[in-house]
């Protein structure tokens, strides 16, 4: 084969290329599946100054309770008082838990918005698994919380005042929980299920994605018969 005839079909392979780009570009469903991906990142992002989970301390020296607020990066409420009282068990500070996680999760959250961003304006079927982290945030996040409520009270101190009047344990996560004299009742917040939102439109976006790519596929194999 020539180097004219070999650049002739690179030339024509390219135009085909291009040509079926264009084609899925058409789609109506394409341009769902772009607004659905978009949105999913500003969902996310908002969810990034909402609260993803709480937790109430009940407490017979605080009627009204005591409050932890925690956020993708830090938490709010009561803490300092919650952690006068787990002192007394022998629980590390609740501020010590998952400082790495608070620490690189704005650069994280800014950097999964941007690849759905990415699968959103680059076509390319294998970009696909940038919408993978958004789509897993909510349930990681719910996890790595566990994770860390079973560490805290699973590793209490043995020289505690308190220590030998209770077991290891783990907070629940959701729901009603009891710590010794106490009972915690834990919810998700509006911050959460943004993340989850997020997670849904970005799976949403996928799959219009993938029904604009069939309709088009079909559509240039029809115009080649």
């Amino acid at each position: 084969m020539s180097v004219v005839e070999s650049a002739k079909k690179s030339a024509a392979s390219e135009s085909e290329e291009l040509s079926a780009i264009a084609q899925v570009s058409r789609q109506p469903s394409f341009r769902l599946s772009t607004g659905l991906l978009i949105l999913a990142a500003a969902v996310l992002a908002i969810s990034t100054f909402l609260p993803y989970w709480r937790m109430r301390l009940n407490a017979p020296q605080y009627p009204k309770g005591l409050f932890v607020t925690v956020y993708v990066n830090h938490m709010e409420g009561d803490v300092a008082e919650i952690d006068g009282l787990n002192h007394y068990i022998g629980m590390a500070p609740l501020d010590e838990a998952a400082k790495i996680e608070r620490a690189i999760a704005p650069i994280a959250m800014v950097v999964i918005g941007l690849m759905i961003i990415g699968v959103a304006f680059i076509h390319s079927k294998w970009l696909a698994i940038f919408a993978i982290p958004a789509m897993t945030f909510p349930f990681i996040f719910i996890a790595d919380l566990w994770l860390w409520l079973w560490y805290y009270g699973n590793n209490l101190d043995p020289t505690a005042a308190l220590s030998s009047a209770i077991k290891s344990f783990t907070p629940a996560v959701l729901g009603t929980g009891i710590v010794g004299q106490f009972s915690t009742t834990a919810v998700l917040q509006p911050g959460w299920y943004l993340a989850l939102l997020a997670a849904i439109l970005a799976g949403l976006g996928l799959h219009y994605r993938r029904v604009a790519r069939q309709a088009a596929e079909k559509l240039i194999a029809s115009t080649r018969e």
